[in-house]
């Protein structure tokens, strides 16, 4: 899969960069490909678009692309289907992906959280192969875009932060909550306070600070955060920065639509 780099370059941001500085991300890898494991939820049911994760998107079923990306990354040891789907899992498998057991239907209903989800693979693989990995990378089927070198980038990113607890890809977000609202019976509340602008719904948007978006492109966290802290990113979270040009989610029939025809985004 190619995809052309964005020519707006990319930008680290975590506890030790938090103004969003370019910098050159960190060149030592610490820790070994075959402690990396990519993993990539992806249950049958879908009430947007039916067996949306398998849709034919360019090609090739939505999901392959991810599976692609993943194997092709230079860092990933493994690369993981978790479905409750005995189809998907068949595409998977011929992708080149490991499927080595269908998700329980408790773990594969619209509300089941990630969490629940991550945790089921660890334990199977750490009961049935002895298997452990530190670092664990999400890929959703959903977002097929990412750029070449984006999951490789991640992984060098948190592998040279040991201090935090996982990395996650943002855009910036085209509204602000700062002028959106929530109702208290026919009045209105600000969703958040800013203590230097009291009323920071009444300020023009450039003055107000910059906010992002988690695009749901790359997360990766350790394996000790998911199963000794029981969370998905834990408290310290560097931010990987991608330029809004390249992100897009299928979501909708409308999202698969829109993006189909962009071969500009990813050809």
């Amino acid at each position: 899969m190619s995809v052309p780099q964005s020519s707006l370059p990319r930008k680290d941001v975590g506890p030790e960069s938090l103004t969003g500085i370019e910098s050159p991300f960190p060149t030592r890898m610490a820790i070994p490909k075959e402690k990396i494991l990519a993993v990539i939820p992806a249950r049958g049911g879908s009430k947007s678009i039916p067996k949306k994760n398998i849709l034919p998107f360019r090609g090739k079923p939505l999901i392959v692309h991810s599976i692609e990306q993943a194997i092709e990354a230079k860092r990933v040891g493994r690369v993981l289907v978790s479905t409750d789907s005995p189809e998907i899992r068949e595409i998977a498998l011929q992708a080149g992906a490991e499927a080595p057991f269908l998700r329980p239907a408790q773990y594969a209903r619209d509300i089941s959280p990630d969490l629940d989800v991550f945790q089921h693979a660890l334990r199977w693989l750490e009961r049935e192969e002895g298997y452990r990995p530190e670092l664990i990378v999400q890929l959703r089927p959903t977002s097929p875009l990412r750029p070449p070198g984006l999951i490789d980038e991640g992984i060098e990113r948190l592998g040279a932060h040991p201090g935090a607890d996982s990395l996650r890809t943002i855009v910036p977000a085209p509204l602000t909550p700062y002028k959106m609202w929530l109702l208290d019976g026919d009045f209105l509340n600000p969703l958040l306070g800013n203590p230097r602008h009291p009323e920071a719904y009444n300020l023009p948007r450039q003055l107000l600070p910059p906010v992002y978006w988690q695009n749901g492109y790359l997360d990766i966290t350790r394996w000790a955060t998911v199963m000794e802290k029981n969370s998905m990113t834990g408290e310290r979270i560097l931010a990987l920065i991608m330029d809004s040009r390249e992100d897009a989610d299928i979501d909708t029939p409308r999202d698969l639509g829109k993006i189909e025809p962009q071969p500009s985004i990813c050809p």
